[in-house]
Protein backbone atom coordinates (compact mmCIF):
# COMPACT_ATOMS: atom_id res chain seq x y z
CA UNK A 1 0.00 0.00 0.00
CA UNK A 2 1.02 3.65 -0.39
CA UNK A 3 0.75 6.74 1.76
CA UNK A 4 -0.19 9.90 -0.11
CA UNK A 5 1.56 13.06 1.13
CA UNK A 6 1.36 16.71 0.10
CA UNK A 7 3.77 18.85 2.07
CA UNK A 8 4.56 22.55 1.99
CA UNK A 9 7.28 23.76 -0.33
CA UNK A 10 9.40 22.40 -3.11
CA UNK A 11 12.60 23.40 -4.81
CA UNK A 12 16.26 22.64 -5.43
CA UNK A 13 19.37 23.58 -3.47
CA UNK A 14 22.97 22.42 -3.20
CA UNK A 15 23.64 19.59 -0.79
CA UNK A 16 24.40 20.75 2.73
CA UNK A 17 27.91 20.16 4.06
CA UNK A 18 26.73 17.08 5.94
CA UNK A 19 24.91 15.70 2.92
CA UNK A 20 27.95 16.25 0.71
CA UNK A 21 30.20 14.52 3.22
CA UNK A 22 28.04 11.40 3.43
CA UNK A 23 27.43 11.38 -0.33
CA UNK A 24 31.17 11.33 -1.02
CA UNK A 25 31.48 8.47 1.46
CA UNK A 26 28.60 6.59 -0.18
CA UNK A 27 30.22 6.96 -3.59
CA UNK A 28 33.50 5.52 -2.29
CA UNK A 29 31.71 2.56 -0.70
CA UNK A 30 29.27 1.62 -3.51
CA UNK A 31 27.99 -0.95 -4.27
CA UNK A 32 28.28 -1.88 -0.55
CA UNK A 33 26.76 1.43 0.53
CA UNK A 34 23.84 -0.35 2.19
CA UNK A 35 26.39 -0.27 5.06
CA UNK A 36 25.13 3.25 5.84
CA UNK A 37 21.41 2.37 6.03
CA UNK A 38 20.08 2.27 9.56
CA UNK A 39 16.75 1.55 11.18
CA UNK A 40 14.51 2.25 14.14
CA UNK A 41 11.67 0.17 15.57
CA UNK A 42 8.74 2.11 17.02
CA UNK A 43 6.26 0.43 19.33
CA UNK A 44 2.78 1.62 18.38
CA UNK A 45 0.23 2.50 21.11
CA UNK A 46 -2.47 -0.17 21.63
CA UNK A 47 -5.41 -0.13 19.26
CA UNK A 48 -3.91 2.06 16.54
CA UNK A 49 -5.13 0.96 13.12
CA UNK A 50 -3.33 0.80 9.79
CA UNK A 51 -5.34 3.81 8.63
CA UNK A 52 -4.27 5.93 11.61
CA UNK A 53 -0.62 4.91 11.20
CA UNK A 54 -0.76 5.83 7.50
CA UNK A 55 -2.13 9.25 8.37
CA UNK A 56 0.64 9.83 10.96
CA UNK A 57 3.31 8.82 8.44
CA UNK A 58 1.91 11.21 5.84
CA UNK A 59 2.08 14.08 8.35
CA UNK A 60 5.65 13.11 9.27
CA UNK A 61 6.86 13.17 5.66
CA UNK A 62 5.05 16.45 5.05
CA UNK A 63 6.69 18.00 8.12
CA UNK A 64 10.28 16.99 7.38
CA UNK A 65 11.44 17.92 3.89
CA UNK A 66 14.42 15.56 3.89
CA UNK A 67 12.01 12.59 3.80
CA UNK A 68 10.58 13.77 0.46
CA UNK A 69 13.85 14.87 -1.08
CA UNK A 70 15.70 13.07 -3.88
CA UNK A 71 19.17 13.48 -5.31
CA UNK A 72 19.05 15.40 -8.60
CA UNK A 73 22.30 15.74 -10.57
CA UNK A 74 24.39 16.42 -7.45
CA UNK A 75 21.79 18.68 -5.82
CA UNK A 76 18.81 18.02 -3.56
CA UNK A 77 15.30 18.40 -4.90
CA UNK A 78 12.41 18.76 -2.45
CA UNK A 79 9.12 17.35 -3.76
CA UNK A 80 5.78 18.71 -2.65
CA UNK A 81 3.69 15.60 -3.35
CA UNK A 82 4.20 11.89 -3.66
CA UNK A 83 3.44 8.39 -2.47
CA UNK A 84 5.45 6.58 0.20
CA UNK A 85 5.28 2.77 -0.18
CA UNK A 86 4.34 0.81 2.95
CA UNK A 87 5.09 -2.84 3.57
CA UNK A 88 2.57 -4.62 5.80
CA UNK A 89 3.75 -7.79 7.56
CA UNK A 90 1.29 -9.81 9.62
CA UNK A 91 2.84 -10.89 12.92
CA UNK A 92 6.43 -10.66 11.64
CA UNK A 93 9.57 -10.18 13.74
CA UNK A 94 10.38 -6.47 13.66
CA UNK A 95 14.16 -6.97 13.99
CA UNK A 96 14.20 -9.38 11.04
CA UNK A 97 12.14 -7.00 8.91
CA UNK A 98 14.48 -4.11 9.77
CA UNK A 99 17.53 -6.18 8.79
CA UNK A 100 15.85 -7.04 5.49
CA UNK A 101 15.07 -3.40 4.68
CA UNK A 102 18.58 -2.27 5.66
CA UNK A 103 20.28 -4.82 3.41
CA UNK A 104 19.47 -3.18 0.04
CA UNK A 105 21.09 0.05 -1.15
CA UNK A 106 18.81 3.03 -1.82
CA UNK A 107 18.13 4.38 -5.28
CA UNK A 108 19.05 7.95 -4.36
CA UNK A 109 17.50 9.56 -7.43
CA UNK A 110 14.17 7.72 -7.51
CA UNK A 111 13.42 6.13 -4.11
CA UNK A 112 12.17 8.13 -1.14
CA UNK A 113 14.87 8.06 1.56
CA UNK A 114 12.61 6.33 4.11
CA UNK A 115 11.46 2.70 4.03
CA UNK A 116 8.54 1.75 6.26
CA UNK A 117 7.10 -1.58 7.30
CA UNK A 118 4.02 -2.07 9.49
CA UNK A 119 3.93 -5.10 11.77
CA UNK A 120 0.21 -5.82 12.02
CA UNK A 121 -2.15 -7.96 14.01
CA UNK A 122 -5.24 -7.84 11.84
CA UNK A 123 -6.12 -4.19 11.31
CA UNK A 124 -4.10 -3.10 14.36
CA UNK A 125 -0.43 -2.11 14.04
CA UNK A 126 1.88 -3.27 16.85
CA UNK A 127 5.23 -1.94 15.56
CA UNK A 128 6.60 0.36 12.89
CA UNK A 129 9.93 -0.38 11.23
CA UNK A 130 11.68 2.68 9.79
CA UNK A 131 14.86 2.43 7.71
CA UNK A 132 16.58 5.71 6.83
CA UNK A 133 18.86 6.57 3.96
CA UNK A 134 21.90 8.27 5.50
CA UNK A 135 21.64 11.04 2.92
CA UNK A 136 18.36 12.09 4.59
CA UNK A 137 19.15 11.61 8.27
CA UNK A 138 21.88 10.76 10.74
CA UNK A 139 21.29 9.05 14.09
CA UNK A 140 20.11 12.17 15.92
CA UNK A 141 18.03 13.28 12.94
CA UNK A 142 16.27 9.90 13.01
CA UNK A 143 15.56 10.39 16.71
CA UNK A 144 13.85 13.70 15.90
CA UNK A 145 11.69 11.94 13.30
CA UNK A 146 10.80 9.12 15.71
CA UNK A 147 9.89 11.60 18.45
CA UNK A 148 7.56 13.48 16.10
CA UNK A 149 6.06 10.22 14.82
CA UNK A 150 5.25 9.09 18.37
CA UNK A 151 3.42 12.36 18.96
CA UNK A 152 1.48 11.99 15.71
CA UNK A 153 0.50 8.42 16.60
CA UNK A 154 -1.02 9.83 19.81
CA UNK A 155 -3.01 12.37 17.79
CA UNK A 156 -0.82 15.32 18.74
CA UNK A 157 0.89 17.66 16.31
CA UNK A 158 4.33 19.18 16.97
CA UNK A 159 3.86 22.81 17.98
CA UNK A 160 6.61 24.52 16.02
CA UNK A 161 7.54 24.27 12.33
CA UNK A 162 10.47 22.01 11.57
CA UNK A 163 13.73 23.45 10.19
CA UNK A 164 14.43 22.37 6.62
CA UNK A 165 17.62 21.21 4.85
CA UNK A 166 17.07 23.59 1.92
CA UNK A 167 17.20 26.57 4.28
CA UNK A 168 20.41 25.27 5.88
CA UNK A 169 22.00 24.73 2.45
CA UNK A 170 21.26 28.32 1.50
CA UNK A 171 22.68 29.64 4.80
CA UNK A 172 25.87 27.63 4.33
CA UNK A 173 26.28 29.12 0.85
CA UNK A 174 25.80 32.67 2.18
CA UNK A 175 28.27 35.05 3.86
CA UNK A 176 27.73 33.76 7.42
CA UNK A 177 28.20 30.19 6.30
CA UNK A 178 31.35 31.05 4.37
CA UNK A 179 32.87 32.74 7.44
CA UNK A 180 32.21 29.62 9.53
CA UNK A 181 33.68 27.45 6.80
CA UNK A 182 36.84 29.55 6.54
CA UNK A 183 37.50 29.21 10.27
CA UNK A 184 37.17 25.44 10.11
CA UNK A 185 39.40 25.29 7.02
CA UNK A 186 42.15 27.03 8.97
CA UNK A 187 42.17 24.21 11.52
CA UNK A 188 42.27 21.53 8.82
CA UNK A 189 45.22 23.24 7.13
CA UNK A 190 47.22 23.66 10.34
CA UNK A 191 46.69 20.06 11.47
CA UNK A 192 47.44 18.60 8.04
CA UNK A 193 50.83 20.30 8.10
CA UNK A 194 51.91 18.23 11.15
CA UNK A 195 50.00 14.94 10.92
CA UNK A 196 51.24 11.68 9.40
CA UNK A 197 50.32 11.07 5.79
CA UNK A 198 48.17 8.15 6.91
CA UNK A 199 47.75 5.99 10.00
CA UNK A 200 47.96 2.53 8.42
CA UNK A 201 50.34 2.72 5.45
CA UNK A 202 51.58 -0.85 5.16
CA UNK A 203 49.65 -3.46 3.18
CA UNK A 204 49.86 -6.99 4.58
CA UNK A 205 50.81 -10.03 2.56
CA UNK A 206 47.45 -11.77 2.72
CA UNK A 207 44.05 -10.27 3.46
CA UNK A 208 40.86 -11.97 4.60
CA UNK A 209 38.02 -12.57 2.17
CA UNK A 210 36.04 -10.42 1.95
CA UNK A 211 38.62 -7.81 2.98
CA UNK A 212 36.42 -5.68 5.28
CA UNK A 213 35.58 -7.16 8.72
CA UNK A 214 34.11 -5.94 11.97
CA UNK A 215 35.18 -7.15 15.42
CA UNK A 216 32.86 -6.35 18.33
CA UNK A 217 34.09 -6.32 21.92
CA UNK A 218 31.38 -6.52 24.55
CA UNK A 219 33.21 -5.48 27.71
CA UNK A 220 31.50 -4.35 30.91
CA UNK A 221 35.00 -3.87 32.32
CA UNK A 222 35.90 -1.38 29.60
CA UNK A 223 32.68 0.53 30.30
CA UNK A 224 33.49 0.71 34.03
CA UNK A 225 37.09 1.70 33.34
CA UNK A 226 36.19 4.51 30.94
CA UNK A 227 33.83 6.07 33.47
CA UNK A 228 36.44 5.74 36.25
CA UNK A 229 39.18 7.35 34.16
CA UNK A 230 36.79 10.16 33.21
CA UNK A 231 36.06 10.73 36.90
CA UNK A 232 39.75 10.83 37.77
CA UNK A 233 40.70 13.29 35.03
CA UNK A 234 37.58 15.49 34.79
CA UNK A 235 36.94 14.74 31.11
CA UNK A 236 34.07 13.11 29.22
CA UNK A 237 33.97 9.38 28.59
CA UNK A 238 34.02 10.12 24.87
CA UNK A 239 37.32 12.02 25.26
CA UNK A 240 38.77 9.08 27.22
CA UNK A 241 37.82 6.66 24.43
CA UNK A 242 39.01 8.94 21.62
CA UNK A 243 42.36 9.42 23.40
CA UNK A 244 42.77 5.69 24.00
CA UNK A 245 42.00 4.91 20.35
CA UNK A 246 44.64 7.46 19.31
CA UNK A 247 47.19 6.15 21.81
CA UNK A 248 47.04 2.62 20.41
CA UNK A 249 47.15 3.57 16.73
CA UNK A 250 50.89 2.95 16.56
CA UNK A 251 52.30 6.37 15.63
CA UNK A 252 54.08 9.09 17.63
CA UNK A 253 51.63 11.68 16.33
CA UNK A 254 48.15 10.34 15.70
CA UNK A 255 45.41 11.78 13.52
CA UNK A 256 41.87 10.50 14.05
CA UNK A 257 38.63 11.62 12.39
CA UNK A 258 35.90 11.73 15.08
CA UNK A 259 32.32 11.83 13.79
CA UNK A 260 30.65 14.93 15.26
CA UNK A 261 26.90 15.57 15.51
CA UNK A 262 27.08 19.30 14.55
CA UNK A 263 23.80 20.15 16.30
CA UNK A 264 24.96 23.19 18.23
CA UNK A 265 23.04 25.83 16.23
CA UNK A 266 19.46 26.55 17.28
CA UNK A 267 18.17 26.03 13.74
CA UNK A 268 19.70 22.55 13.52
CA UNK A 269 18.63 20.97 16.82
CA UNK A 270 15.30 19.76 15.43
CA UNK A 271 16.45 19.18 11.85
CA UNK A 272 15.87 15.80 10.23
CA UNK A 273 18.91 15.67 7.98
CA UNK A 274 22.50 14.46 7.96
CA UNK A 275 24.57 16.96 9.93
CA UNK A 276 27.27 14.61 11.22
CA UNK A 277 30.72 15.16 9.75
CA UNK A 278 34.30 14.23 10.49
CA UNK A 279 36.43 16.50 12.64
CA UNK A 280 40.23 16.26 12.81
CA UNK A 281 41.83 15.24 16.12
CA UNK A 282 45.63 15.39 16.05
CA UNK A 283 47.67 14.65 19.16
CA UNK A 284 51.18 13.59 20.17
CA UNK A 285 50.68 10.26 21.96
CA UNK A 286 54.26 9.28 22.88
CA UNK A 287 53.73 9.85 26.62
CA UNK A 288 51.88 8.30 29.56
CA UNK A 289 48.12 8.08 29.14
CA UNK A 290 47.35 10.42 32.06
CA UNK A 291 49.53 13.11 30.47
CA UNK A 292 47.89 12.53 27.11
CA UNK A 293 44.44 13.11 28.60
CA UNK A 294 45.42 16.56 29.85
CA UNK A 295 46.10 17.81 26.33
CA UNK A 296 43.45 15.66 24.64
CA UNK A 297 40.45 17.60 25.99
CA UNK A 298 41.28 20.94 24.28
CA UNK A 299 42.43 19.10 21.15
CA UNK A 300 39.12 17.23 21.06
CA UNK A 301 37.20 20.50 21.40
CA UNK A 302 39.07 21.94 18.41
CA UNK A 303 38.33 18.75 16.47
CA UNK A 304 34.61 18.98 17.23
CA UNK A 305 34.54 22.60 16.05
CA UNK A 306 36.35 21.70 12.84
CA UNK A 307 33.68 19.13 11.95
CA UNK A 308 31.28 21.87 10.83
CA UNK A 309 33.11 22.49 7.57
CA UNK A 310 32.63 22.71 3.82
CA UNK A 311 33.89 19.44 2.27
CA UNK A 312 35.14 21.44 -0.74
CA UNK A 313 37.44 23.46 1.55
CA UNK A 314 38.70 20.28 3.17
CA UNK A 315 39.37 18.71 -0.23
CA UNK A 316 41.43 21.75 -1.21
CA UNK A 317 43.50 21.46 1.97
CA UNK A 318 44.08 17.74 1.39
CA UNK A 319 45.04 18.29 -2.24
CA UNK A 320 47.50 21.06 -1.36
CA UNK A 321 49.20 19.06 1.41
CA UNK A 322 49.31 15.91 -0.72
CA UNK A 323 50.99 17.87 -3.53
CA UNK A 324 53.49 19.38 -1.09
CA UNK A 325 54.49 15.95 0.25
CA UNK A 326 54.24 14.12 -3.03
CA UNK A 327 51.94 11.46 -1.60
CA UNK A 328 48.25 11.16 -0.60
CA UNK A 329 47.47 12.59 2.85
CA UNK A 330 44.49 11.10 4.70
CA UNK A 331 44.28 9.54 8.19
CA UNK A 332 41.99 6.68 7.10
CA UNK A 333 41.19 6.35 10.79
CA UNK A 334 37.73 7.18 12.20
CA UNK A 335 36.09 7.25 15.63
CA UNK A 336 32.31 7.30 15.99
CA UNK A 337 30.73 7.54 19.44
CA UNK A 338 27.14 6.62 18.60
CA UNK A 339 25.81 6.81 22.16
CA UNK A 340 23.07 9.42 22.44
CA UNK A 341 24.14 10.35 25.98
CA UNK A 342 27.43 10.21 27.83
CA UNK A 343 26.96 7.93 30.88
CA UNK A 344 29.19 10.29 32.84
CA UNK A 345 32.11 9.78 35.22
CA UNK A 346 31.81 7.18 37.98
CA UNK A 347 34.58 5.68 40.14
CA UNK A 348 34.80 1.91 40.50
CA UNK A 349 36.78 -0.59 42.53
CA UNK A 350 39.38 -3.10 41.43
CA UNK A 351 37.09 -5.92 42.52
CA UNK A 352 34.34 -4.61 40.24
CA UNK A 353 36.76 -4.53 37.32
CA UNK A 354 37.90 -8.10 38.04
CA UNK A 355 34.35 -9.41 38.03
CA UNK A 356 33.46 -7.48 34.89
CA UNK A 357 36.48 -8.79 32.97
CA UNK A 358 35.05 -12.29 33.19
CA UNK A 359 32.11 -11.17 31.03
CA UNK A 360 34.11 -9.90 28.03
CA UNK A 361 33.31 -11.43 24.65
CA UNK A 362 34.57 -10.76 21.13
CA UNK A 363 32.55 -11.58 18.01
CA UNK A 364 32.75 -10.92 14.24
CA UNK A 365 29.28 -9.65 13.24
CA UNK A 366 29.94 -8.21 9.78
CA UNK A 367 32.08 -8.50 6.65
CA UNK A 368 31.87 -6.98 3.16
CA UNK A 369 33.94 -6.08 0.10
CA UNK A 370 34.27 -2.29 0.26
CA UNK A 371 34.47 0.51 2.81
CA UNK A 372 35.56 4.12 2.54
CA UNK A 373 38.02 3.84 5.44
CA UNK A 374 40.74 1.48 6.67
CA UNK A 375 40.04 1.71 10.40
CA UNK A 376 36.78 2.72 12.11
CA UNK A 377 36.07 2.41 15.84
CA UNK A 378 32.40 2.59 16.81
CA UNK A 379 31.09 2.96 20.36
CA UNK A 380 27.50 1.93 21.00
CA UNK A 381 25.19 0.19 23.47
CA UNK A 382 26.42 -3.24 22.35
CA UNK A 383 30.11 -2.43 22.97
CA UNK A 384 33.16 -1.14 21.12
CA UNK A 385 33.67 -2.37 17.56
CA UNK A 386 36.50 -2.06 15.07
CA UNK A 387 35.71 -2.21 11.36
CA UNK A 388 38.88 -2.45 9.33
CA UNK A 389 40.38 -3.29 5.96
CA UNK A 390 42.34 -6.50 6.54
CA UNK A 391 44.69 -5.55 3.72
CA UNK A 392 46.13 -3.06 6.22
CA UNK A 393 45.10 -4.53 9.58
CA UNK A 394 44.71 -8.34 9.67
CA UNK A 395 41.98 -9.95 11.75
CA UNK A 396 44.39 -11.08 14.52
CA UNK A 397 45.67 -7.49 14.80
CA UNK A 398 42.08 -6.21 14.98
CA UNK A 399 41.32 -8.58 17.85
CA UNK A 400 44.57 -7.66 19.61
CA UNK A 401 43.79 -3.94 19.22
CA UNK A 402 40.42 -4.22 20.97
CA UNK A 403 41.81 -6.38 23.77
CA UNK A 404 44.73 -3.97 24.23
CA UNK A 405 42.23 -1.11 24.38
CA UNK A 406 40.38 -2.90 27.17
CA UNK A 407 43.61 -3.71 29.04
CA UNK A 408 44.99 -0.17 28.82
CA UNK A 409 41.79 1.43 30.08
CA UNK A 410 41.37 -1.07 32.92
CA UNK A 411 44.98 -0.45 33.96
CA UNK A 412 44.40 3.31 33.84
CA UNK A 413 41.29 2.92 36.00
CA UNK A 414 43.24 0.97 38.61
CA UNK A 415 45.98 3.63 38.82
Amino acid sequence: MNVEFAGPGSGTAPLTWGQRAIWETIERTAPDDHYFNFGRIVRVPPGVTVELVSEALARLVERHGSLRTLLDDGAQRLHEKGRLPLIVREGADAEAVMAELESARFDYEHEWPLRVALIADGDVVTHLVLVFCHLAADGLGAEVAVRDLRMLLLGRSPRTPAPQPLDLARWQSGPDGRRAAAKAAGHWAAEHARMPSTMFPERVAEAAQPPIWRALLHSPALDLAVRAVAAGHAVSTSTVLLSAVAKLAGRTTTAVLPIVANRFRRDTIGLVSTLSQEGLFTVDVDRPFDELLRSAAPAALQAYRSAYHDPADRAAVVAAESERRGEPVHPNCCFNDMRFTDPGPEPCTGAELDRALEESTLTWPMSQDKLNCRFCVHVGPEGVSLTADTRYLPKPAMERYLLDLESMLVEAARA
